[in-house]
């Protein structure tokens, strides 16, 4: 199974390391992205594998893979740190798809975004001009590192509607949308400073620390 799989992801782009038994799983653990386990393997088993990471503050996602299916085991495999649970037998599609997703997960929690003087930092959720801290709502800080993932490009009205809202239909009217970035300027731009956040008519919304149509 560990052959199979490592052979499977490395065709999917992933640099692949594969650990025989516990204690060698919890010696690797540290210096990879992620980590698939499985709960029955020699020497130390993955759920102890998973309560020793975390008490040494070893904060790599954890993958569990198992035979072992009860609500009790993946109760027990989350409550000690796991990330996910995959019961077997699982497609590979399946598998690549959590892989792809936790590292994603992971990404955006770990990513400091700036631009200009501009920065933002999704771990914490922290936004900085300058020196100046700008406190957002919810949705503001949603728009925000929307636009900070695209910046440069121009998002749509119906982009936002859909990412923000969850908007698929497109009943919601495009107002909505104007109204919050007006929120998000007001703050970004307070005490005289640049605009960010300029608008593309007839397309969207884009950021960027020089002006679009200069």
């Amino acid at each position: 199974m560990a052959r199979l799989l490592e052979q499977a992801l490395q065709e999917s782009g992933f640099s692949v390391s594969v650990a025989n038994d516990g204690k060698r799983g919890l010696i690797l653990a540290e210096e990879h992205d992620l980590v698939i386990a499985d709960v029955m393997m020699p020497e130390m088993n993955g759920f102890e594998m998973i309560r020793q990471m975390r008490a040494a503050c070893i904060k790599t996602p954890v993958l569990i893979i198992t035979a072992r299916g009860s609500v009790d085991d993946r109760v027990k495999g989350l409550d000690l740190g796991a990330d996910d649970y995959l019961v077997k037998p699982f497609k590979l599609s399946e598998l690549l798809a959590r892989v792809r997703a936790i590292l994603r997960r992971v990404r955006d929690a770990d990513e400091i975004i700036q631009v200009g003087d501009l920065w933002v930092d999704t771990l914490h959720r922290k936004v900085k001009r300058g020196n100046a801290n700008i406190y957002l709502s919810n949705t503001e800080y949603s728009l925000l590192v929307l636009l900070l993932r695209n910046v440069g490009n121009v998002v749509s009205k119906q982009m936002i509607l859909r990412a923000i809202w969850d908007d698929e239909s497109g009943c919601r009217d495009f107002n909505v949308v104007e109204v919050y970035v007006k929120y998000l300027r007001g703050k970004l731009e307070m005490m005289g400073r640049s605009r960010l956040v300029f608008t593309v008519r007839g397309v969207g919304y884009m950021i960027s620390d020089r002006d679009p149509h200069s």
